[in-house]
């Protein structure tokens, strides 16, 4: 369908995914919605920028690498390994906007444990706030500790306006679709022919450059 001139904005609208900022110190997060797991490749493009490229040797619904499709990236790059790469929205108190979260293993793994006394942190009545600090230990960019302050994530019913934004929400998996093999192969080709201009790049493979923290 062709647009009138009242209609057209004259460019590819962008469709960037806020996402959760961790900051030094005290941070506090309310975990809303299912959780996305992947596993994520790091890849090195034009200006040493990192591209995320999902592993599609990882099944998402299953949680277990079955190979079930097609991986091109070891075809280009068969040293490189995928990382661990969760992510789940979150509403951020500060601002009271829901954003996807990039999980910290370390972190999750914490939660985990704490939702085995506390329970279900997304539960609408009975979740709670997830409350962690953040340290540096380090002058490397990776030199980062996340500790979950388990005393402090009491339970907190969501208010009527928090329940409308968790209603509202866009799902995870729909903020970062998962690429088909072919769409892969040709992001992959693109790189490796340093055609990877940001501006070509959907939102799963610009999401936020690489937090090593």
């Amino acid at each position: 369908m062709a647009l009138s001139f009242k209609q057209t904005k004259g460019k590819a609208l962008s469709n960037k995914v806020e996402t959760y900022e961790y900051k030094d110190g005290e941070n506090t997060v309310r975990l809303i919605g299912g959780i996305l797991p992947r596993y994520i490749y790091w890849v090195k493009g034009t200006n040493n920028k990192d591209i995320p490229i999902e592993c599609l040797a990882f099944n998402r619904d299953k949680e277990k690498f079955d190979n079930l499709e097609k991986d091109y990236v070891p075809d280009y790059y068969p040293d490189l390994r995928c990382s661990w790469s969760y992510s789940i929205n979150c509403i951020d108190p500060k601002d009271g906007k829901v954003k996807a979260l990039n999980l910290k293993k370390k972190l999750f793994e914490q939660i985990i444990t704490a939702a085995e006394d506390l329970g279900d942190p997304t539960d609408y009545d009975t979740g709670w706030d997830v409350v962690f600090k953040r340290t540096k230990t380090g002058p490397l960019a990776f030199n980062v500790e996340y500790t979950l302050q388990v005393l402090r994530c009491k339970p907190k019913k969501l208010s009527a306006e928090d329940r409308q934004l968790a209603d509202n929400a866009q799902p995870i998996d729909e903020k970062f679709p998962r690429p088909t093999p072919e769409e892969v192969k040709a992001l992959l080709e693109k790189i490796n022919t340093q055609q990877d201009e940001e501006d070509d790049l959907d939102q799963s493979q610009q999401e936020a450059i690489k937090d090593l923290g």
